[in-house]
């Protein structure tokens, strides 16, 4: 643990804890202070100035990034019928319907995201204890209760990515992997941003973004310009 202190304090000590930086500029230092031997993931996290308990507040929604997130996806679609050799022809890693989500009840979770056909919403609601908290409850919001199983399933293994504003107005989501070049991770954060950004709602005054930082697995957080 000492040597990993010591290795995050060096790498602290090349960021402004007060200065904003440019986008570019501060991938390049992300980069720079990054110093596991892995492949770490990359995050981007923000504090909104939102009110969650507001419908109009909560902001939520999914891109496929223009250079995907580095990470492989295992997708559950949930349907029926003609839908599931839909599903299986797209790439999906299990496909089923009520004897698949019996499965989910007794604590089979060997997948990332589930997909799900409209019909099939009335039993997944079932199991809304066991999957809210987890996060998988499939959404329209972000594509994945649809009848084009087909293309949301390509979608996520493309490199789509949801984000979801927490109680707190915070924002956290994975946008690459540090072995991406400088310029695949600019656009993969521009594009995130944006989409954020437009998605402000109309009864926030004053600024949107409080905070916007940017940081590796276990690298120090940079900050980035926003607004």
């Amino acid at each position: 643990m000492a040597k990993t202190g010591k290795k995050y304090l060096a790498s602290a000590k090349l960021v402004d804890r007060e200065k904003r930086y440019e986008v570019g500029e501060a991938i390049a230092l992300l980069k720079k202070t990054s110093f596991e031997k892995f492949d770490s993931s990359v995050q981007l996290s923000l504090n909104l100035n939102v009110d969650p308990r507001h419908a109009d507040q909560q902001i939520r929604g999914a891109v496929v990034l223009p250079h995907g997130t580095g990470r492989s996806q295992k997708v559950l679609v949930v349907t029926q019928g003609p839908k599931e050799k839909e599903a299986l022809d797209a790439g999906a890693d299990y496909v089923g319907n009520k004897e698949i989500l019996e499965k989910v009840k007794g604590g089979w979770f060997d997948f990332d995201v589930i997909v799900a056909t409209p019909d099939m919403m009335g039993e997944l609601g079932k199991l809304g204890k066991i999957l809210g908290p987890k996060g998988l409850m499939p959404n329209p919001k972000t594509g994945t209760v649809t009848m084009d199983v087909a293309k949301a399933v390509k979608d996520i293994k493309k490199g789509k990515v949801e984000y979801r504003v927490d109680k707190e107005g915070n924002i956290s989501v994975l946008f690459g992997r540090v072995s991406f070049t400088e310029e695949q991770l600019a656009e993969n954060l521009v594009t995130l941003m944006d989409l954020i950004r437009k998605a402000r709602p109309a009864a926030v005054k004053g600024h949107y973004m409080k905070n916007v930082v940017i940081s590796s697995t276990m690298g120090p957080g940079i900050k980035i310009t926003h607004e």
